[in-house]
């Protein structure tokens, strides 16, 4: 395993905002990353990780349709019984999380929920979702057992973006969320006859969770939570245990929402960036009726995924959004100030950095975003001891 002690190296980069009502950043940045980093192991095209809270082992997605799992003591393992996915483009295999309140030393009959992208008639595909049991014969070998298709989007169309198919449950347990990528359609994500451009709330089983904004609608309408996304990458509960997610914006415009329910998030009628043929977009604050980010960047960071963290390793940044970024590569450190966000600080690394997560241990865990074999370094940042 390679050490490296980034702190001589790791800088932090000025930042350039588009939003409306969003706080810059300036006289609290730091100019060296309070970590060491260490490569615990290499995957190819990785795109998403979870943590099993009680054995520390730790699952990884990689985009082509494969699963690997690495233990807690560093031996790395298989997984089989994975849907066929469609891959090329943004599509292929995608998010994976630990189904909450499970137990036991071993990952054997684990519950996982995984998304994937499928193919269609036609020419084409979407989003699906997948709920199993992890039966493991051995440690290191793994199969997912039931599989389930619980969820897809609807409508099924042309192209390979978009997808966004990140997971995750509410802090109770009962409701899992799934963001649904307007597919680069644009127009989908403001007809609430289709799931396109939204986040859903389902339970457990896929069903259309009750109480939800349109509960009283046909399905696919009946499972929307909010409506006028894009491309949410991120979906993650604060410490209060409110939603967010974070979104890809087009020229510029990248975004960090409060999700709330019933709300419209405005693409394509509104955004911080501009069409990628020049082609202007009305700004958020021409249109208050519609939600407006907590914070945006134009020039964009190309976000991965993020976090809030709550572990003990790095005190000072409890509470705080940490988020994968891949334009100018690195981790970009932001704070929660009411329904609103001020970036802190900015880590920069070699590589582009698909995907973060929190160990049970608080330690910080980063997937490289690896085009070749084995070119996708998983790495564990520890903070540096004074």
């Amino acid at each position: 395993m390679l050490i490296r002690n980034v702190l001589a190296t790791l800088s932090l980069l000025p930042l350039s905002l588009a939003s409306c009502g969003a706080a810059a950043t300036g006289d609290k940045a730091q100019s060296k990353g309070p970590f060491t980093i260490e490569e615990m192991g290499q995957f190819e095209e990785p795109w998403a990780m979870d943590f099993d809270e009680e054995s520390g082992a730790l699952l990884v997605t990689e985009k082509a349709g494969t699963m690997r799992l690495r233990l807690a003591d560093g031996r790395l393992g298989s997984v089989t019984g994975l849907p066929k996915v469609d891959y090329g483009g943004q599509g292929g295999f995608g998010d994976v999380i630990f189904a909450p309140g499970q137990s036991g030393p071993t990952l054997d009959g684990r519950i996982v929920y995984l998304s994937w992208v499928e193919a269609g008639k036609g020419n084409t595909r979407g989003a699906a979702v997948g709920k199993a049991r992890l039966s493991c014969q051995e440690e290191t070998a793994c199969a997912l057992d039931g599989l389930k298709v619980i969820w897809r989007q609807s409508i099924k169309v042309t192209g390979r973006g978009h997808f966004s198919h990140r997971l995750a449950f509410s802090p109770d347990g009962q409701h899992l969320f799934v963001s649904s990528g307007e597919r680069q359609k644009l127009t989908p994500a403001q007809d609430l006859g289709n799931n396109l451009g939204s986040i859903v709330r389902l339970l457990p089983d896929g069903s259309p969770a009750p109480g939800n904004p349109w509960a009283n609608k046909p399905a696919p309408t009946n499972q929307i939570w909010s409506y006028g996304h894009r491309n949410v990458l991120g979906l993650a509960f604060d410490p209060q245990g409110r939603l967010w997610d974070l979104e890809h914006g087009p020229a510029g415009g990248d975004e960090l929402n409060l999700v709330e329910p019933g709300r419209n998030y405005g693409w394509p009628l509104v955004s911080n960036g501009d069409h990628y043929d020049g082609r202007p977009i009305p700004r958020h604050e021409t249109r208050p009726d519609l939600a407006a980010p907590a914070i945006s960047w134009n020039p964009v960071i190309a976000p991965g995924d993020f976090i809030f963290y709550t572990g003990e390793a790095f005190p000072a940044w409890q509470g705080q959004a940490l988020i994968a970024a891949m334009v100018d590569p690195g981790i970009v450190r932001v704070r929660i100030d009411g329904d609103k966000a001020i970036e802190e600080a900015r880590y920069s690394f070699e590589k582009r950095i698909r995907e973060i997560e929190q160990a049970p241990d608080g330690t910080i865990w980063l997937l490289e975003d690896g085009e070749q074999r084995n070119s996708g370094k998983l790495l564990k940042l520890t903070p540096v001891r004074e």
